[in-house]
């Protein structure tokens, strides 16, 4: 199995790796220097937790426990890492039952530090572990749970693409920005007063799909949601309110139509990667536009600053209705192109 070929990769750099256990603290510095920290040295080596006798040459010498001196470039940015993936790890999903047990949080752990070791480009990033988790609470199996994570990232790695000048989901907030100026311009002139109108207080729930601002269940039922979409534009259905009688009267042709044209939105967007600015936006972006909608008459009484808007925004992590802002994605996804439709 390949997963298992880069886990023993991996293991082999670092023993840790595979070994039922993870870090928290770094352990080599960034010219490729083993750290002789007592948290490094009981983390990696349990069994002997104490700090051990340099080599001959002055340097420290902790072979077997894989805090050796390392030279290779690409190992030691991915070493560099791991006690961040560590830090993480302990953080996610922490109210959960599931990652009491220390060999749930090591597999959390595994699984990203081989990810961060075969992508280069990107490596790992904070946020990543909460998309990883769901994996490893569904799947029993290691390896099926690191091929969902790895087939996830291939969606949303651009995500997490930042330089100085810009960040991975600065196209996404730059288009919630325009649906919120159609849809509520009230709301959009009031962030723009308040210094918001590049919207990246909206960018946690963008990046890492609202893992942290819907409950663990609710979090995944949107994700089901969005995918399902793109595959069958029919299960649009389970997502929309019940008709009232004088929407029947009207047909379903109108409805079999839009269907079909969000079915097609989200496929069409999953093949050009939104490359061009005529490229369809996804879903996602109007289930954030319909939780600030959503907040709106609040955001706009109360927000006197950006801080406000954060604060306010923070407070729903966790007691927000999945169903209800898949219906409001929904709506507000129609009027939007009725009116872009029109302008």
């Amino acid at each position: 199995m390949q997963y298992a070929r880069w886990k023993e990769e991996c293991s082999q750099m670092f023993p840790v790796v595979g070994s039922g256990r993870f870090i928290t603290a770094p352990v080599i510095t960034e010219d490729g220097q083993p750290i002789q920290d007592p948290l490094v040295l009981l983390e990696t080596n349990p069994d002997k937790g104490q700090a051990l006798p340099p080599d001959d040459n002055g340097g420290a010498n902790v072979s077997g426990n894989g805090l050796e001196t390392v030279k290779d470039k690409k190992a030691i940015q991915w070493m560099l890492t791991l006690h961040q993936i560590g830090l993480d790890v302990v953080r996610t999903d922490r109210t959960l039952v599931f990652y009491e047990k220390l060999e749930n949080l090591s597999k959390l752990w595994d699984i990203l530090a081989v990810y961060a070791w075969i992508d280069t480009d990107v490596g790992y990033c904070q946020g990543m572990s909460d998309l990883c988790s769901p994996m490893i609470i569904l799947l029993e199996d290691e390896a099926d749970a690191f091929w969902c994570f790895e087939r996830l990232m291939r969606r949303l790695r651009g995500n997490f693409r930042c330089t100085d000048s810009s960040v991975g989901v600065e196209a996404q907030l730059s288009n919630l920005a325009a649906i919120t100026q159609v849809i509520d311009p009230k709301l959009h002139q009031h962030l723009e007063t308040l210094g918001g109108g590049d919207y990246l207080f909206a960018f946690r729930m963008l990046m890492v799909l609202f893992r942290r601002e819907f409950s663990f269940g609710d979090s995944l039922y949107l994700w089901e949601m969005m995918w399902a979409l793109e595959y069958d534009p029919d299960l649009f259905l389970l997502y929309e309110e019940p008709e009232s009688a004088s929407e029947k009267a009207e047909g379903s042709k109108g409805k079999a139509k839009s269907r079909r044209q969000c079915g097609k939105y989200e496929r069409e967007n999953m093949k050009n990667g939104a490359k061009n600015s005529e490229a369809p936006l996804p879903i996602s972006i109007f289930l954030v536009a319909s939780v600030l909608k959503d907040k709106s008459t609040k955001l706009l009484q109360e927000a006197r600053g950006l801080d406000d808007v954060v604060k306010i925004l923070n407070d729903i992590t966790g007691n927000l209705d999945a169903r209800k802002a898949c219906t409001g994605a929904m709506k507000l996804h129609k009027k939007y192109l009725k009116k872009a439709k029109k302008t």
